[in-house]
């Protein structure tokens, strides 16, 4: 008998989860080219989101947080090129030592060139993974990457582990943007929750549904479910689904018999890739 198909969620990340500003996992499946959203669950700590990683299962999770640095910066501070002992190191850093060393490269560096990049930070368009201010995408890579390591998942072109619990890079940005151009659909500022931002996440939201967007995949969503992603003027609950949309994506190309789930085969094993890109 063919196996089931897996688990697949969508993590809208934060460094720093509490009540007010959690986690957001988006838990849903693929059908062919239709992906059906299950619920959406939140996590108040890192540890709890640890947790959850670590039980058994079969899942494939796209999580929006860099999983690598890049390489120019990496051998600039003389620390390990291979991945796994890269982050071992990095995670024994505080927050306080990763600020102030990115700083100081930063400092040295030309104006229009402060920090250095990944190559598939460029092609998406997301943040530099060395960034520690808005948004603090290296924190997220600090707090996050151990999760996934201590969990023992599979993370693919960067580290062997359990294959039937896959982690890849996701940036809800990408997708979005494919979508809105330039239009923002979400802030953290009461101020700036508006009634543009609002119709943006209408439109989002549609598009999916209809499969407009070039990963070819149709989003199902219940009504209550729809309202809950228009309605979320933070855009977390949406930033997930756009994450579970992604590792769908991954899956299909894996159940193709895509050992890198649509990865790029020359990926830098260093700095990873954000899937899709």
């Amino acid at each position: 008998m063919p196996s089931p198909p897996p688990l697949l969620l969508g993590v809208d990340f934060s460094s720093s989860p509490r009540r007010r500003k959690p986690i957001v996992m988006a838990l849903g499946e693929r059908s062919g080219a239709c992906v059906r959203l299950r619920s959406l669950e939140v996590f108040e700590t890192l540890d709890a989101l640890g947790r959850w990683l670590a039980a058994p299962g079969q899942w494939v999770g796209g999580f929006d947080l860099p999983f690598g640095l890049p390489r120019e910066l990496v051998a600039q501070l003389g620390w390990p090129l291979a991945w796994e002992p890269c982050m071992r190191h990095y995670r024994q850093l505080m927050r306080a030592q990763i600020r102030a060393t990115f700083a100081a490269f930063c400092a040295a560096r030309p104006v229009g060139g402060k920090f250095a990049h990944r190559g598939t930070d460029l092609l998406a368009g997301s943040s530099p993974s060395m960034k520690w201010v808005n948004p603090p995408v290296a924190y997220m890579l600090h707090a996050g990457v151990p999760l996934l390591l201590d969990a023992g998942v599979h993370l693919p072109g960067l580290h062997a582990g359990d294959p039937a619990r896959v982690a890849l890079e996701a940036y809800p940005g990408l997708l979005a943007r494919e979508v809105l151009q330039r239009r923002s659909y979400k802030s953290d500022d009461r101020q700036r929750q508006t009634s543009e931002r609002l119709i943006a996440r209408k439109d989002l939201v549609t598009a999916l549904e209809h499969g407009q967007t070039r990963l070819g995949l149709q989003l199902k969503l219940s009504h209550a479910q729809r309202d809950a992603l228009v309605d979320d003027a933070r855009g977390d609950r949406l930033d997930a689904v756009l994450c579970l949309l992604q590792a769908a994506w991954a899956d299909a190309r894996h159940a193709g018999g895509d050992a890198l789930y649509g990865l790029p085969p020359a990926l830098d094993p260093l700095e990873g890739w954000i899937v899709t890109a």
